[in-house]
């Protein structure tokens, strides 16, 4: 990357007797490639986002707002629209989810908690401008990408009137029960491979330009019921349970029924997950990469245990068992999780 590491020299000063460079770091599911720019003090991460594919200056306003809230999101100290270049404050390599283990979870999902409690807070507007809404017809083009990537697209099943009847439904009704909960500023993508740990033991928040005004359950959600990792059910919710009370605390939402809390809470994890579907597998089939595939078997399984556990729900976990599920066990990539 030639180009962006002229682009960098002209913002840095190298260390004496030493000079820029970049090294690859690992990076996302996105368009976007990251680097760390050495040879200076402190290092930097510079990226090249193509600003055809991503939403760089929805990236760079997300920080600020993230920032403003006491949200310990990365600096943007310079940007490029027209390349998509991005120079960034660097968090170092520590993700969360490396952290994870039977003895640390509890402390690193309460840090994790209390962050997203301030990012709940933050403003979802300024200077003229707002997140846009995680609007219904949203919510259903993401459910969109299951029939389509991972149905037809990865297992090749191919749906009848009934299959689609099912689906319609269920997908209006996971959209309602997004729509009628508190509306607060949502991360999207907010968990485990996303939150990384800094020196002193702050909490790094990075990938949130997809950011949305939405329910309050999205990214408790991604958190918990992480597409990476798995916890026992039962901590899970009582790790949800303690949260929707200090939201309560915080202003974030008046007090609910538990049942209708956990159903918030269940059916937008549904909702994610419906959707994380039709992304892995888009990602092997449009963008070449494997990698994703083997956490479908995961997502499958929480798809599964949490459309089972709800009445309303529990035609779709029989259709997914019957219909799909052996087809998905089939493939090469499938291993139970």
């Amino acid at each position: 990357m030639d180009a962006l590491l002229q682009w960098c020299s002209k913002l840095v000063e190298p260390v004496a007797g030493r000079r820029l460079g970049l090294s690859a770091v690992a990076g996302d599911a996105s368009f976007r490639r990251y680097f760390r720019l050495e040879g200076c003090e402190p290092t930097r991460i510079a990226v090249f986002a193509p600003p055809d594919k991503e939403r760089n200056l929805e990236f760079t306003r997300i920080a600020a707002m993230l920032r403003e809230a006491g949200v310990c999101a990365p600096e943007v100290i310079a940007h490029d629209s027209a390349s998509g270049f991005l120079l960034l404050s660097d968090f170092g390599d520590t993700l969360m989810l490396g952290a994870l283990d039977e003895h640390s979870v509890d402390r690193l999902y309460a840090r994790a908690m209390d962050t997203l409690l301030r990012i709940q807070g933050t403003a979802t507007a300024c200077e003229g401008w707002h997140l846009p809404a995680y609007s219904g017809a949203l919510l259903l083009q993401e459910m969109q990408l299951f029939p389509d990537w991972y149905l037809k697209g990865l297992l090749g099943i191919a749906l009848g009137a009934h299959d689609r009847a099912l689906l319609q439904e269920l997908f209006a009704r996971l959209v309602a029960s997004a729509q009628e909960q508190p509306q607060v500023f949502v991360h999207r993508d907010y968990h485990s491979r996303n939150l990384m740990l800094l020196p002193g033991g702050a909490l790094g928040v990075i990938d949130f330009q997809d950011a949305v005004t939405g329910p309050l359950t999205y990214d408790l959600v991604s958190l918990l019921r992480d597409c990476y990792v798995q916890w026992a059910p039962a901590r899970v919710e009582a790790w949800a349970a303690s949260f929707a009370a200090r939201a309560v605390a915080a202003g974030s939402m008046q007090p609910v029924p538990a049942a209708t809390f956990r159903r918030w809470f269940d059916w937008m994890g549904l909702q994610r997950h419906i959707k994380v579907l039709g992304i892995f597998a888009r990602l092997w089939l449009r963008d070449g990469k494997p990698g994703y595939l083997h956490d479908l078997p995961l997502v499958m399984r929480y798809t599964l245990d949490v459309a089972a556990a709800h009445p309303e729900t529990a035609p779709f976990a029989d259709w997914l068992r019957d219909r799909v599920l052996p087809v998905a066990r089939g493939q090469d990539w499938y291993r139970a999780r």
